[in-house]
């Protein structure tokens, strides 16, 4: 897992003319966040039985961004090079856990398990984590 305190400037945006997927959201919204995440999957070619496991990786990022970030957040999808990149983004600041002997605090570690590439950047923008996924070869 990568962390920079500043992102560098551009580094989280697609390719130019790549088609970007949004789609804004509270905690209340988290079921549209992991339908939205279940058919970017297949969208993307994700294989059908990895599909879980990329849902829960972003549910556990979508979720740290509106209980440990800010109410409002978003995320962006794209592809690259036949990978899914998912960015979600908020405008807290909060810093990577599990803290010793905590019981939650886990959902960054999980999803950096689940991907291929995780990034997280904490700058006076806020927060974004930038994930890649497997997708069509």
């Amino acid at each position: 897992m990568n962390e920079d305190v500043e992102p560098q400037s551009g580094y989280t945006s697609p390719p130019p003319g790549a088609p970007v997927k949004e789609l804004r959201f509270r905690l209340p919204g988290l079921p549209l966040v992991r339908q939205f995440a279940e058919d970017e999957a297949r969208a993307s070619g994700i294989p059908e039985e990895a599909i879980g496991d990329f849902v829960i990786a972003v549910n556990e990022v979508a979720t740290n961004a509106v209980t440990h970030g800010a109410d409002d957040a978003w995320i962006r999808t794209w592809t690259v090079d036949g990978a899914l990149v998912v960015e979600i983004h908020d405008q807290g600041r909060w810093k990577p856990g599990p803290i010793p002997g905590a019981v939650g605090g886990m959902g960054l570690w999980v999803a950096r398990l689940l991907s291929s590439d995780l990034t997280l950047r904490v700058g006076r923008g806020g927060s974004t984590v930038i994930m890649r996924f497997p997708g069509k070869g």
